[in-house]
């Protein structure tokens, strides 16, 4: 079973979801900062973020329906950036919010029309999960919608029962999955499968309030919040094979395979993982310095300082060894600009951030490896100069090659002898 979707940008997404929920008397909100009003949370993590006072009823919203793409970061699963189709810190959310207005039965029609009307993707390739608990959810699919019973998956409380954190606002939620393979047939759907399904829309059914025992609270109002990945919905529209060959993040990647003098498409998976990982991170380094947020070694700001450190150790791992990262900021930059004015604006603190950071880290990495170089030259299996209690103030761990959130170094060139000397010295990365 073919599909030939007509080709949409990144662009011509956002803007139809946008113009969509308009039509449905929703009024368009741009973007709020990644850096949250909510004392609570570090970062913007979800669009609902910015209307949870609205959800709790602490706050009265000015419209009673909203729609918005949100800007959002994510650092929780940093490790599987690249290494996954799609996988992310920075990504943007596709939104429609009711606050006390419409609830379960609108919801669901309007996010089948949008997928399928404005999408036009086609009905036989959506399968949908709800709450195992929600029969209402599973009777509007399944009667008012047409889905067959099949393509209705109940799911736990793990899966379709939605929260921002372990407080706060929460509810039952229904997931949209694009099915890649339709031909595999009905009979033993597994949602869990990434090659054959990606969920793109989240219907929440904000309800609830979760205390600090985890006892749920209805709220004033019922509410929804739905979330529909743009990267996402740009990787079925565009028929690549992941978020990263979308135009919202390749053009970010075929800059730093030019600077590297290698070709993406020819290049071996753990090359690709390094022009993923800097794809990524350079956007959401960006847009978070865009939104006031400066390297530093607490909070935020040490979210920043990690990823530029990241971006220079895989630029490293696929042969870039100078300055780099704001030839790729660049990329990023123009990219971003019509939607958010701001990354422009902010372009010369951008730049002037990561030049800093970027030679900083190059600096350490630089006295790292000539300690370690001189540490291995010292070193016989029967007389090394390290010992347990040294592990810990050794300069090593002053020069650059700690492991872990400082960014680590490339293997030297010079085997390691056998010997205590792995015992006590941090494990020197390899490329994955």
């Amino acid at each position: 079973m073919t599909f030939s979707p007509q080709y949409s940008t990144g662009s011509e997404i956002r803007q139809k979801f946008l113009n969509f929920y308009a039509e449905k008397g929703h009024k368009i909100l741009p973007s709020a900062s990644l850096v949250p009003e909510d004392p609570t949370v570090l970062l913007t993590i979800a669009g609902m973020l910015p209307f949870k006072p609205i959800f709790l009823g602490q706050r009265q919203p000015e419209v009673p329906r909203a729609t918005t793409s949100q800007k959002c970061i994510r650092t929780n699963d940093i490790e599987n950036v690249g290494r996954t189709a799609r996988h992310h810190t920075f990504f943007e959310m596709l939104g429609n919010f009711s606050f006390g207005d419409y609830f379960k039965q609108q919801a669901i029609a309007w996010g089948w029309e949008i997928s399928t009307k404005v999408f036009e993707l086609p009905p036989e390739r959506l399968v949908v999960s709800v709450f195992e608990e929600d029969d209402e959810a599973f009777a509007i699919w399944r009667d008012e919608i047409g889905v067959s019973p099949q393509r209705i998956k109940r799911m736990g409380e793990a899966d379709n029962f939605w929260k921002s954190g372990p407080t706060g606002p929460c509810g039952p939620c229904s997931e949209i999955y694009y099915d890649f393979h339709p031909e595999r047939g009905e009979d033993n759907i597994d949602l869990e499968d990434d090659s054959r399904f990606i969920e793109f829309y989240n219907l929440v059914f904000m309800q609830y309030n979760r205390d600090n025992d985890g006892i749920l609270t209805p709220l004033q109002n019922k509410n929804i919040d739905t979330g529909m990945g743009l990267e996402r919905m740009a990787q079925i529209l565009q028929q690549v094979p992941n978020n990263y060959e979308t135009d919202l993040i390749f053009p970010i990647i075929k800059t730093a395979a030019e600077i590297a003098q290698i070709d993406y498409q020819k290049s071996d998976e753990k090359t690709k993982v390094s022009l993923k990982v800097i794809g990524d991170h350079i956007r959401a380094v960006v847009h978070l310095i865009a939104d006031g947020v400066n390297a530093s070694n607490i909070g935020r700001g040490y979210i920043v300082r990690r990823l530029i450190r990241r971006v220079v150790r895989h630029g490293r791992l696929i042969g870039i060894n100078q300055e780099f990262t704001t030839q790729v900021a660049e990329t990023a930059i123009q990219l971003s600009e019509a939607v958010y004015p701001n990354v422009r604006q902010r372009e010369t603190a951008i730049k002037a951030e990561l030049q800093r950071e970027e030679t900083r880290f190059l600096e350490t990495l630089e006295r790292g490896e000539k300690l370690l170089a001189e540490i291995i030259t010292k070193a016989t299996p029967t007389n090394l100069p390290l010992t347990k209690g040294e592990a810990t103030t050794s300069p090593l761990n002053k020069g650059g090659l700690e492991g872990g959130n400082s960014g680590q170094a490339t293997p030297p060139t010079s085997p390691l002898p056998k010997g205590r000397l792995q015992i006590f010295l941090p494990p020197l990365p390899s490329r994955d």
